[in-house]
């Protein structure tokens, strides 16, 4: 790609990246360790993964169950704590990580344990339709606590996740990939999986240019918390903390609220859509303005307004998204992959980011086992972006039909009248049951016969 990657930096006084970068083929550092394979074949892919979340963790967890060499898993920051909120997982992630060897009762026992999930009108909670809540989560527990038994999987094995190590520059070489660390530092390997999020410092490699979050026209006020005796014994605030774990939609014009309990009750979340045409702001994560949500449930149903208009503080998170992108896989030696987040973001309601990150995983594992040699790491990684890339935009525009489905419900329709329950359901049961490994095996030899054709005629095509 030549044009546009990272420059490597000086071993010392490293500043942020900024601006346009070209990449510097001739002050390449030598190798901190041998590449692996013997005589040309490759036997075992050595890996290095960028970002340390759910995407990062579940990427060092498939290469390592499918025999990889996962030399660490580097993060900028130098600890987690239990940020956020709700976050779901799906049976299709759940049957990965269960091949893959990890425990997940270990995260059944921790999420939301309601059978169903309840959709309802925004002004009076009639309901409107109930299913069961796998058809739209699955698994939804607090994503600082499934954070914490990823990490736990990963450090079981071995992997050693190095906090505090923030990668300032990328090189894609002809004989392997390489990150430098803001210490100087430099490290190698077969293969770079860059899992670091919707703002990826591994995305204008791969992308040849600089491309900037775009807002979706909506926003989120969101809350976690744990009630207090008062609130829990209030009649005007505690309907959904008396009878254990609950999940609730309200769905109105252009807006919705999303409310679910966690410990029987003792953990409250809620998370409030809306109409949002502001700019994104530096920080998508601000302080959110409680008066403005009072503002915004100022005509919901009265038996969860309560507890809504009683939080204390919130956050605003405005919901970003970047277009689809022609190309997961770095241009010049196709060795750094995008992952998770860093190429399909979704939005809150496809209820598949973390799930749709897992099988993307699965994926990428499985095309790295079956090439022969090194010089086939490029064609494992052009497989598995041509494989996963349908898949994960069909996850993401079902997610963008389910908030416009919601929004336009009750656009028109009197109080009194009757929704239609089949048009506000769900429709996530098909993502459920696919094997993303399964599927990679099926159809690896003719993908990789596409991506052979496309390089032997002088490029790979755009994803899009």
């Amino acid at each position: 790609m030549g044009s546009m990657a990272y420059q490597p930096l000086p071993a010392s006084n490293n500043p942020p990246l900024t601006g346009k970068y070209q990449i510097n083929k001739h002050n390449t550092p030598p190798p901190l360790s041998p590449p692996l394979g013997k005589e040309g074949n490759l036997l075992t892919a050595s890996a290095i993964v960028i970002g340390a979340g759910l995407g990062g963790c579940a990427a060092a967890l498939a290469l390592h169950h499918h025999g990889h060499n996962v030399l660490c898993i580097l993060d900028k920051v130098r600890s987690f704590s239990r940020l956020g909120d709700s976050l779901g997982l799906g049976q299709n992630a759940f049957d990965l990580l269960a091949k893959w060897g990890c425990d997940v009762e270990q995260i059944k026992r921790i999420g939301n344990q309601a059978p169903d999930m309840t959709i309802r009108r925004w002004g009076d909670g009639e309901e409107l339709a109930r299913q069961p809540l796998m058809d739209m989560a699955g698994y939804i527990g607090h994503r600082g606590d499934y954070h914490d038994v990823f990490l736990g999987w990963v450090r079981a094995r071995g992997i050693d996740v190095r906090m505090g190590s923030e990668v300032v520059g990328f090189e894609d070489g002809e004989a392997q990939a390489g990150v430098r660390l803001r210490s100087g530092e430099v490290m190698r390997a077969d293969v770079m999986v860059a899992a670091d999020g919707i703002k990826s410092l591994a995305r204008p490699l791969v992308l040849g240019s600089l491309d900037e979050p775009v807002s979706s026209g909506y926003a989120c006020f969101r809350a976690f918390f744990r009630p207090s005796e008062e609130q829990k014994g209030d009649e005007r605030l505690n309907k959904y903390l008396r009878d254990g774990d609950c999940v609730n939609f309200w769905i109105g014009p252009d807006l919705h609220l999303v409310q679910n309990t966690l410990r029987g009750g003792d953990e409250f979340n809620w998370i409030l859509t809306h109409k949002d045409e502001g700019d994104v702001p530096e920080s998508w994560f601000q302080e959110g303005d409680m008066e403005e949500v009072r503002r915004l449930v100022r005509t919901l149903d009265p038996e969860v307004r309560g507890i809504v208009e009683a939080t204390e503080r919130c956050l605003d998170w405005k919901i970003c998204y970047r277009e689809p992108l022609g190309s997961w896989v770095s241009h010049e030696n196709h060795k750094i992959a995008l992952l998770g987040d860093s190429c399909h973001a979704h939005l809150p309601t496809s209820a598949q980011g973390a799930s749709q990150a897992v099988e993307s995983a699965g994926c990428l594992a499985v095309c790295l086992n079956k090439i022969q040699g090194k010089d086939e790491v490029r064609i494992a990684t052009r497989v598995y972006e041509k494989l996963r890339f349908p898949r994960t935009r069909a996850s993401q525009t079902n997610g963008e039909d389910l908030r416009d489905r919601w929004h336009s419900a009750s656009k028109g329709v009197e109080e009194d009248k009757v929704i239609d329950p089949e048009s506000v359901k769900v429709r996530n049961r098909w993502l459920y049951a696919f094997d993303a490994e399964e599927d990679a095996s099926k159809r690896w030899d003719e993908v990789r016969q596409t991506v052979e054709d496309e390089f032997a005629s002088g490029g790979i095509k755009p994803l899009c």
